[in-house]
């Protein structure tokens, strides 16, 4: 059984932790951080795919509005840090910056380990203490502080003189937890927090995949698995109403679809399924052309090769892979003459063209979600600070929390931003209270 004490200790080494710890360090606070991976970072490693989209420029009220109905709480964090903040930090580690398409921001080397060795590296010059191979299985309150009851986890680590499964109890005087979502188990987010903080008496709100790939049901997207359509508009059909909907791209696979626009709604159709409501995604497949516009159109290319064969016509339309799905959708023969196509088959076309339709049966399990939903419960925990409403001297930062946003960056910019509040504050209360 191995024994320390800290002034802090800071659980799970995230972006969240890592960024907590460095803050609390680089003010004089003894600090340890606690990583049951071998390394920390491990999730940060694989963001964006190995490219890490570290924030998103848009202006402040914009960008809480990503986090829909959570925003409110992140306003006075993202006022402490921002990410015109964090280009700047990353900056001074010789980590520079590029804006890409819809304001998101990534490294320019397009290397996300590059972001994860420099975080990592200024957490240890800023003094911070990291031990990796440590899972912490319970907070216990004790006199004058925490007890932390963690266990090696896996092969023995160089850092900690234990071997595997062996208990390790460490003492701090403030805890910040940073442990994540349950997404990607493999890189340590197994749900530990949720549990801790459970144990504890906090609420935790059910937790849910967000930023998922969707299933949907028949064979339509396993045919067009491969097919990446662009400048789409996604709408969410829930019971039949429209409940959302997004523009950008989609990518069809052997199971359903995913792409941007299908994970910026994936939450929102989770939550319905949820609930046994019926859920359809409905694809205009021509967003810049109202109705008038889109018949105009057809009309013109029906008179102007009326030859033609339905079939080859619609390669002017649609990509080659979509050409059999709308002609078995919309009943007209593909080997119609353009011609011969009637009135009511042209509008069948249209309204298919506007309204092209798959049925959501499911999702892909948790541990592919880029983002879990639920957590600690908001009201439990002052924006402020960070700090247990429940518990002086405990500190929440990152995915743990009851909050998450679509993609392009935001998700990134709350883990940075509340650890860097959730460290700050952690040193201001541990100041003020040995004073």
């Amino acid at each position: 059984m191995a024994e320390g004490a800290f002034d802090l200790i800071v659980i799970g080494g995230g972006p969240a932790g890592m960024m907590a710890a460095g803050q609390a360090a680089g003010r004089g606070i003894s600090t340890l951080l606690l990583e049951k991976m071998d390394r920390p970072g491990r999730k940060l490693r694989i963001t964006g795919k190995g490219r890490c989209n570290l924030t998103n420029i848009d202006a402040l009220d914009d960008f809480l509005g990503h986090f829909q109905p959570q925003g409110r709480f992140l306003r006075h964090a993202f006022h402490q840090f921002f990410s015109e903040d964090l280009i700047q930090f990353f900056a001074s580690l010789g980590v520079g910056t590029v804006v890409e398409r819809g304001g998101r921001v990534f490294p320019a080397s397009s290397d996300a380990q590059q972001v994860v060795d420099a975080l990592r590296d200024w957490s240890s010059r800023q003094g911070v203490a990291i031990r990796c191979g440590l899972a912490v299985d319970k907070l216990i309150p004790a006199e004058a502080g925490w007890l932390v009851q963690a266990r090696v986890a896996g092969q023995r680590q160089r850092a900690v003189p234990a071997a595997a499964g062996d208990p390790v109890r460490l003492h701090a005087r403030a805890v910040v937890l940073a442990t994540g979502g349950s997404s990607y188990p493999g890189t340590g987010s197994t749900g530990d927090g949720y549990r801790i903080a459970a144990g504890l008496g906090h609420e935790v709100t059910p937790q849910r995949p967000a930023l998922i790939p969707l299933d949907t049901a028949g064979a339509v997207a396993a045919r067009l698995e491969g097919l990446s359509l662009r400048n789409v508009e996604l709408n969410l059909l829930v019971d039949g109403r429209r409940q959302a909907r997004a523009f950008g791209e989609m990518l069809f696979t052997h199971f359903g679809v995913s792409g941007p626009i299908v994970l910026t709604l994936s939450l929102q159709a989770v939550d319905a399924l949820r609930r046994g409501h019926e859920v359809v995604l409905s694809i205009d497949l021509k967003p810049a052309l109202d109705h008038g516009m889109l018949k105009a159109r057809l009309l013109r290319e029906l008179d102007a090769h009326g030859k033609r064969q339905f079939g080859t016509l619609l390669a002017s339309l649609l990509p080659r892979s979509l050409i059999p799905v709308c002609v078995e959708q919309s009943g007209i023969p593909a080997d119609k003459p353009a011609h011969q196509i009637t009135a009511e088959e042209r509008k069948r076309l249209r309204l298919w063209l506007k309204d092209f339709r798959l049925a959501v049966t499911g999702h892909r399990p948790m541990a592919q979600a880029i983002v879990t939903a639920g957590g600690v419960a908001l009201g439990e925990v002052d924006p402020r600070t960070m700090q247990s409403r429940l518990h002086p001297g405990l500190f929440f930062a990152g995915e743990v929390l009851d909050v998450n946003a679509d993609t392009g960056g935001y998700n990134l910019q709350a883990a940075f931003s509340t650890g860097l509040l959730a460290g700050n504050s952690a040193a201001q209360w541990l100041s003020a209270t040995a004073a």
